[in-house]
């Protein structure tokens, strides 16, 4: 899978997927089984535990809130970074960020996501 349309799936499928059973889903598609998501203020490993996480943050965000990507993924031996903005459809970001990802054989192993200062 290409580094853009793995971590853009991330984005789309994992941290814009208010259903944990599809959430879950597309985590074990996309994720290791060993897999570590690292957040500023805290981290998980493996599937249910990143789903549950991405659950908790969903949970304290409005129901039309959404992730998408400021531009397309990059990466190189091993590892992608996509930038993105979180807000309401069509208003201003209420937070922007990166997503660094540590990525084998075609699956996440490790995941951290950077917000950026001025959004802290």
């Amino acid at each position: 899978m290409h580094i853009d349309e793995l971590m853009q799936d991330n984005l789309d499928l994992v941290f814009g997927e208010r259903d944990a059973t599809r959430r879950l889903a597309a985590i074990r598609r996309i994720y290791d089984a060993d897999a570590e998501l690292h957040e500023p203020h805290r981290s998980a490993r493996g599937h249910q535990a990143i789903c549950d996480a991405v659950g908790d943050l969903l949970a304290h965000l409005p129901a039309d809130f959404g992730f998408t990507a400021i531009r397309p993924a990059s990466g190189h031996n091993g590892l992608g970074r996509l930038q993105w903005r979180a807000g309401p459809p069509g208003g201003p970001p209420a937070a922007t960020g990166v997503d660094v990802a540590h990525v084998e054989g075609g699956l996440i192993r490790a995941l951290h996501v950077f917000l950026d200062q001025d959004d802290i």
